[in-house]
């Protein structure tokens, strides 16, 4: 999972029904999101990440890249949700084996303590293709989230030990979702993640 295991925070949940999680993980589904409206494809993609955008869409001609970062918003949103609520059927179908588990191990350790999450995202302010890539038929699109996220841990009597409501908190981070695009299964999940240099 990289670096980050720490995200102490929690946002307003996205979409909460399994046909919404469905739609949100499978970019290349047509119906409208819900989130906030993306820029154009051109801006959604940093420089470094063309080529291998260009590898994918050659590769598999349903993929579409505005409705590959709508998706990845909403994802974030609900891993995050389900990281932050201790939800670990959701992060089992969110994230592959080895990031579901950094995130239960993470929940674990804060049960353990008795720390309970109540926490909000925002907003996301940016999100963009940083990175992107095919290895053999394994695809993998790596985005930075610059997101302001609203953050506060209670101990098991309820009494504030970190953060405020009040104050939402910027964060940035690299995520990076993978698929295997000879697979039928057009869900993408979230591999591995990062905070941004």
């Amino acid at each position: 999972m990289g670096r980050r295991t720490g995200h102490e925070q929690q946002p307003a949940p996205m979409q909460n029904d399994e046909h919404a999680a469905a739609k949100i993980i499978q970019p290349n589904a047509q119906q409208p999101s819900a989130a906030e409206p993306v820029n154009p494809a051109s801006l959604l993609i940093a420089p470094a990440a063309e080529n291998g955008i260009r590898d994918i869409i050659g590769a598999d001609r349903n993929f579409d890249v505005v409705q590959f970062v709508e998706g990845a918003r909403s994802a974030y949103g609900m891993i995050l949700d389900a990281y932050w609520k201790g939800s670990r059927d959701d992060l089992q179908w969110l994230c592959d084996s080895d990031v579901a588990q950094s995130f239960e191990d993470a929940i674990t350790q804060r049960e353990e303590a008795g720390h309970v999450l109540e926490n909000r995202l925002v907003r996301i302010e940016k999100a963009q293709i940083v990175e992107a890539s095919l290895r053999d038929r394994n695809a993998h699109i790596t985005l930075q989230f610059d997101a302001d996220i609203a953050a506060v841990t209670r101990d098991k009597e309820g009494t504030v030990v970190a953060g405020s409501m009040s104050d939402a908190v910027t964060s940035h981070d690299v995520w990076t979702f993978s698929r295997d695009i000879g697979n039928a299964d057009p869900n993408w999940k979230l591999s591995e993640t990062d905070e941004a240099a």
